[in-house]
């Protein structure tokens, strides 16, 4: 009898990400496949409120060949979940029918909290050291940010906030370069929206998660080719993340692109990403946070691998 995998389709503002996986003898998560498409569901979201044909065209097509990969591959469940740009969009009915239409899959629209809750579960299953004591886990995407408090592996407290790279990049860094003053102005605003979000501080280990922050990772290591097993565990600090903001921002997109270590399709995005991740540690007083490779993918993935059901 084969052994039972899972594919999960993680449909967010800026990236689709792809997992496919199944459980090892001592019920340890095994990578199959992990894969991302940078299709900017959210693109220019903000300014309209409907998500665009074009962004809708790109990312029905990432879903679709995503769910053949599944299913050419042996997966026995397959899910798909959209994120903050649905949850938003005045038109995210019209997309999840045209993905059942054309990827004859079932996309479910899951809340913040749930997104916080799985991403939690994968940081924890996958980090099972850090689960001791107080933990703070962070996931910055496109079009928000999840934050889950715990204590010894048990959630207190789990919330969305919308702040995410596409929107921070929308209003402060079109210009290319950006003004010197375009960083702090952000800076300003990210840290009034945690605020006013409530992301308050508690002596914790941190943990950060998301494409930002294993992109940061990634050029921090200087990495020609990612490397999960080295991001896994690592660390960023408060030096590491400044010197990447103005890195970044005295760089044109395409001199970005050329970073290593870096997406050429997430230079437009990672300056803005960069800004939120100091917030957060700013806000929660922290100097530096350990990275997960790990994601809402693997948490759902696991869970339905394991008996759960998606919420």
């Amino acid at each position: 009898m084969a052994t039972p995998r899972a594919a999960v389709i993680d449909v967010g503002s800026n990236s689709v990400k792809y997992f496919l996986g199944e459980l090892d003898g001592d019920n340890t998560l095994t990578t199959i496949s992990d894969q991302n498409d940078i299709a900017r569901l959210g693109e220019g979201l903000r300014e309209t409120g409907a998500l665009s044909p074009e962004a809708m065209e790109r990312n029905a097509s990432a879903i679709t060949r995503f769910a053949k990969d599944a299913k050419a591959n042996g997966a026995s469940i397959v899910k798909c979940v959209g994120t903050m740009a649905l949850r938003n969009a005045s038109n995210s009915a019209e997309f999840v029918q045209r993905v059942k239409e054309e990827a004859a899959i079932d996309l479910t629209v899951i809340p913040g909290e749930e997104e916080a809750r799985l991403s939690s579960l994968a940081v924890l299953s996958g980090l099972s050291d850090i689960a001791r004591g107080n933990v703070i886990v962070f996931d910055t995407g496109g079009g928000s940010t999840e934050f889950v408090y715990g204590t010894n592996g048990e959630i207190t407290r789990r919330f969305s906030i919308d702040l995410g790279a596409i929107a921070i990049t929308e209003r402060f860094f079109k210009i290319d370069p950006p003004p010197r003053s375009s960083p702090i102005m952000s800076l300003m605003e990210i840290n009034e929206i945690l605020s006013k979000g409530e992301v308050t501080y508690m002596p914790a280990k941190i943990v950060g998660i998301g494409g930002t922050v294993t992109t940061m990772g990634a050029v921090k290591h200087q990495m020609t080719q990612y490397n999960p097993n080295i991001i896994q565990g690592s660390t960023l600090d408060m030096a590491d993340i400044d010197n990447q903001i103005v890195d970044y921002s005295l760089k044109t997109l395409e001199e970005r692109k050329q970073i290593t270590g870096l997406q050429p399709r997430r230079a437009d995005v990672i300056l803005a990403g960069a800004c939120i991740v100091k917030g957060i540690l700013t806000c929660l007083n922290a100097s530096e946070f350990t990275i997960s490779d790990r994601g809402l993918r693997h948490g759902l993935a696991y869970e339905l691998l394991t008996g759960g059901n998606l919420k």
